[in-house]
């Protein structure tokens, strides 16, 4: 465990892709309060770009304006439980929006102590000594199969069912987040992403990318970048918050 104290930097990009004709993912955070948030929305014609919007807006509102002095983890179920309520609030009063949903991948970071929060199959990375590590765990069909050894990873990777997930905000009247807690060092790298960035490039390319010494800027521009130009089938968006001493 690091005990030398850590600041944070961060970048963010988001892109439609080269397949969709809107983009429904939607991404926001804050250095000074130590919060980041990258949402997919799902749903018809433009609720899916909704969802992810309230999801955003409210998590980001709420976890900025947190009691410092309460458990992370209760905090955060509080303003997941917040955000989904008006996320399905939202739907039920607009037939055009029902069943509109959205992931969320969150970091919360309070000097070297950090939080990542997710709901869905958007994830965190941390990148340390330049190896890739996946932070959190996709609430999805596939990779809850694999958890259990029902499916191997390559036949997740074929699945026809490799798009369901089995947890969003929005949909139902209550959803559960995941929290993790975890250590910083200087110099560690965390990523926030959607799956349109996961589903175009492995781990170890996503690896390779993060390990060049460029700025945080243009390492999101060639995560992006890279995903399109490897079919850019979906929204792709990433977040990217370096610790420093």
């Amino acid at each position: 465990m690091s005990t030398v104290a850590v600041r944070y930097a961060a970048a963010a990009l988001t892109d439609r892709g080269r397949k969709r004709p809107s983009n429904e993912d939607a991404f926001g955070y804050s250095v000074e309060d130590g919060v980041y948030v990258v949402c997919d929305g799902m749903g018809g014609a433009a609720a899916g770009e909704i969802a992810s919007s309230i999801a955003v807006d409210e998590v980001l509102r709420l976890l900025s304006a947190r009691d410092r002095q309460a458990p992370l983890p209760t905090v955060a179920e509080e303003v997941i439980g917040a955000a989904n309520h008006a996320i399905f609030s939202r739907s039920q009063r607009n037939q055009n929006l029902s069943g509109m949903g959205t992931t969320l991948v969150a970091l919360v970071v309070e000097e070297n102590r950090v939080w990542a929060i997710n709901v869905g199959d958007s994830r965190c990375y941390r990148l340390r000594g330049g190896r890739l590590e996946q932070l959190t765990l996709d609430h999805s069909l596939v990779e809850e199969q694999v958890r259990i050894g029902r499916m191997s990873r390559a036949e997740a990777l074929r699945s026809p069912l490799r798009n369901m997930i089995t947890r969003a905000l929005g949909t139902q009247t209550h959803v559960t987040p995941d929290c993790f807690r975890f250590d910083a060092e200087p110099g560690d790298l965390f990523l926030l992403c959607s799956d349109g960035l996961t589903r175009e490039l492995s781990d170890t390319q996503i690896q390779s990318i993060l390990a060049v010494n460029l700025p945080l800027a243009d390492r999101c521009t060639r995560l992006v970048e890279a995903a399109k130009k490897a079919g850019g089938h979906d929204n792709i968006t990433a977040i990217l918050i370096q610790a420093v001493a």
